[in-house]
């Protein structure tokens, strides 16, 4: 399947599009519904009618914000109208949602003109918290965001201009502090002249910039006085100390900064070297820079780069203010987004980029050196302090330029109401991309006669999350390919155990025989034996990974998980020290990750064995940099039960945990409500050790209860579930649960990834 395909199939699948209204309130009976509509929805009615700010208290208005398009100018597409637009304005909603916790609704309106569209929003006001305009052609876009900006009383912001705009200005600010330039000094040359490129030249200016140090040109040349074709705000940064004719080229020569908002490939390697020492190129035209960050680096190895992608460094992405700067806007009732508020977010973040980077983002990076310099100007997009940076940092300028309506007094409360909103669940997934693509793994796919196997592989493939290796028949596997369009290289590695294609595969199949018979000849397996399961894929598999072959396995889509796990801990077997190995899910919950284990393995525990996989789950839990807190949970609290026999064994195991591990947020036992339910248990358990943190571990007595546990929670909620992740192996070897999506099996494929990476680091 092309990308294409994919996506169309994306947006079609299951309930079209990619956002849905869900209820907040009980709706239970019929006591909710006469609650939430007649005749007690006339209670907040009068007393909004009493009191119009009561809206904000009654209604979901202060956390509501309107995407609105007229699908004029999108995304690289152009005027494609307003039902075309509407999947790039949902998926605006869908990160404001996941980054800031914003409702949206996407408005598209069919109208290009001007006093139409401001007339629709305006009748609108009294629905929404504040409108994010997206998508509009200039010149249009800066009439109709000035009209609104002064006929709303609600924030309104057009990101297209305002976004790059406070990104790069941050990321500018640090990279002239770096070089030891001044922005007031600099010389900086603009190539394009549209809405974007217009509001970073105002704000560079807001930051200290001089007009007559900038040269900006559109598609015709220099913006200059002479020119009678300025539309637009052009006319707004002319400047006339240059002939009219001065190429990009000639103008570059001596340029401490160059900002690109237009095209790729419009510099060369040449064009840069007359730029002054330490220059600063941001080429932020997608998805191809104006110069390649390859090409930059070597003519000019003291630039300082960023650009609009994410597998280079300091990518200047919208998605690090938008929702930050609404965040704190709507959490102050502001009037507006002012100019104030966008420098606060501006130097909000570049301010963040000087401090301690979390581990959580080293690790998703795998640079243990990301510190502030020449390669780290602004934040990654998945550092979790932007919300608790910018937000307030956008709040409090509201308040001391004079538009909040709802000044904030606690601080500290504030940015502890913000940590909350938002778990890690978004953030893992990312992180657990972002680290496998920092060295490149390769992993053998044993079930690759399976379409969902082929299309994560493509995935995986494309994404650089890892180097595939298809073990399968070669003409079925080529098939089905062809048949469903996936888009593999066709020098790919495809090995059929059962038919070896040459002597090289014939030699390998039979060294890989004496060496697994050379594992089992005294555990009763005879060669002849050996040679019949090393025709099987999940042998074969195995086998490569304990030989180095490959890094690791990923299998079971199509057998039974212990006809899986059984070759895995024959050929690779446990860590050394190890009796038992274990496994975990990840459910993905809206207060973040929750691990639950033991959900596939063990089916006869006793109170070693469950300390013994809590400490396995918690090495997993801190290998994505999240403090474990963990909760021993069985059908008893602290001994209500004194003899059952699932309670004992918990608390015995707890009694384990908390001799070897002193300093643990570890407790039990406990009923699982009770472990996620923090108020509650410190009102009934005040000692406990979890005090008033939420666990995010539970730990269950038996197989039985651990497995229906995730699939119910899974299944009845809907949530993204990753998993079982294999622990306590040797290497990496990992078994996908049947009908696994291809989104879990590249999830997966990520964790086995990472896994390797510490091994490898292990025997280094």
């Amino acid at each position: 399947m092309d990308i294409k395909e994919e996506a169309l199939h994306y947006h079609a699948k299951g309930r079209p599009g990619k956002i849905e209204v869900i209820p907040t309130k009980e709706t239970a009976n019929q006591r909710d519904l006469s609650l939430a509509y007649s005749p007690g929805v006339a209670e907040p009615c009068l007393a909004i009618e009493k009191n119009v700010e009561d809206v904000y208290k009654y209604t979901a208005k202060g956390n509501l914000v309107a995407v609105i398009s007229n699908g004029t100018a999108v995304l690289g597409l152009g005027d494609i109208g307003p039902e075309a637009s509407k999947p790039v304005m949902e998926g605006k909603g869908l990160l404001f949602k996941i980054y800031a916790d914003i409702d949206c609704f996407d408005l598209e309106l069919n109208t290009k003109n001007v006093d139409e569209f401001v007339r629709t929003v305006k009748l609108l006001e009294p629905t929404f918290g504040g409108v994010n305009l997206e998508d509009i052609s200039a010149p249009e876009c800066f009439e109709i965001e000035e009209r609104l900006k002064a006929e709303l009383n609600i924030p309104v912001m057009h990101d297209d201009q305002h976004g790059t705009a406070i990104i790069s200005g941050a990321a500018l600010l640090n990279a002239l502090e770096i070089v030891g330039k001044e922005m007031a000094t600099a010389k900086i040359v603009v190539n394009g002249a549209g809405a974007s490129a217009i509001s970073c030249t105002r704000i560079y200016v807001s930051l200290g910039a001089r007009k007559e140090n900038i040269f900006m040109y559109d598609s015709k040349g220099l913006i200059h006085p002479d020119r009678d074709n300025l539309d637009g705000k052009k006319a707004e940064f002319v400047n006339g100390s240059r002939a009219l004719d001065t190429s990009l080229t000639d103008i570059l020569v001596g340029a401490d900064v160059f900002i690109g908002l237009s095209r790729g490939n419009v510099l060369n390697k040449d064009m840069i070297k007359g730029m002054a020492p330490d220059p600063v190129i941001f080429a932020m035209a997608n998805p191809t820079p104006e110069i390649s960050y390859e090409d930059a680096t070597s003519a000019r190895p003291d630039c300082i780069m960023a650009t609009g992608r994410s597998d280079y460094p300091n990518q200047v992405n919208n998605v690090l203010g938008f929702p930050f700067i609404f965040r704190g806007a709507l959490d102050v009732r502001a009037s507006e987004i002012n100019e104030e508020m966008k420098l606060g977010a501006v130097r909000a973040l570049a301010d963040l980029a000087k401090k301690p980077v979390p581990e959580i983002v080293t690790l998703a990076y795998g640079n243990t050196n990301l510190t502030f310099g020449r390669d780290y100007i602004i934040p990654k997009p998945v550092d979790p302090r932007l919300i608790t940076t910018v937000a307030p940092a956008v709040a409090k300028a509201a308040m001391d330029s004079g538009v909040a309506k709802f000044p904030i007094t606690d601080w500290e409360a504030y940015k502890l109401e913000l940590a909350k909103r938002l778990g890690h669940d978004n953030t893992l997934s990312k992180v657990i991309e972002t680290k496998a693509k920092q060295a490149i793994k390769r992993v053998v796919f044993a079930d690759a006669e399976n379409v969902s196997v082929l299309k994560a592989a493509q995935v995986v493939t494309e994404e650089r999350i890892a180097e595939p290796v298809l073990l399968g028949n070669r003409e079925t596997i080529m098939a089905m390919l062809t048949e469903h369009n996936i888009q593999l290289s066709e020098t790919i590695e495809i090995i059929d155990p059962k038919q070896p294609a040459n002597p090289q595969e014939k030699a390998l199949l039979e060294k890989y025989t004496d060496l697994f018979y050379q594992k089992r000849q005294r555990k009763g397996l005879i060669r002849s034996e050996a040679a019949e399961a090393m025709t099987h894929k999940n042998y074969y598999g195995a086998m490569m990974v304990e030989t180095g072959a490959v890094d690791a396995m990923i299998s079971g889509l199509s057998l039974k998980y212990p006809h899986t796990v059984r070759p895995a801990l024959q050929i690779v077997g446990p860590r050394k020290g190890l009796k038992k190995v274990a496994s975990t899910h990840i459910l993905m919950t809206r207060f973040g990750p929750l691990f639950l284990a033991d959900t596939t393995i063990n089916h006869f525990l006793n109170a070693e064995d469950i300390a013994n996989i809590t400490e396995l789950v918690a090495e997993q839990v801190e290998m994505f940099n999240i403090v474990p807190k963990i909760a021993l949970v069985t059908y008893s609290n602290f001994g209500t039960v004194p003899n059952g026999e699932s309670a004992v064994m918990m608390r015995e195991a707890t009694a384990i945990l908390h001799q070897r591990h002193p300093d643990w947020m570890v407790d039990g036992e406990m009923q699982a409500h009770m472990a996620l339910d923090p108020e509650l248990r410190q009102q009934f358990y005040p000692f406990s050790k979890l005090g008033a943190e939420r666990a995010n571990t539970l730990i269950f007595p038996n197989l039985s209860s651990a497995n229906i546990a995730y699939n119910l929670l899974g299944e009845a909620t809907k949530m993204d579930i990753i998993g079982p992740v294999l622990l306590g192996m040797k290497k990496p070897i990992h078994v996908l649960q049947l009908g696994a999506t291809v989104r879990q099996i590249v999830d997966m494929v990520g964790i086995a990834a990472i896994h390797a990476q510490l091994v490898d680091g292990k025997k280094r």
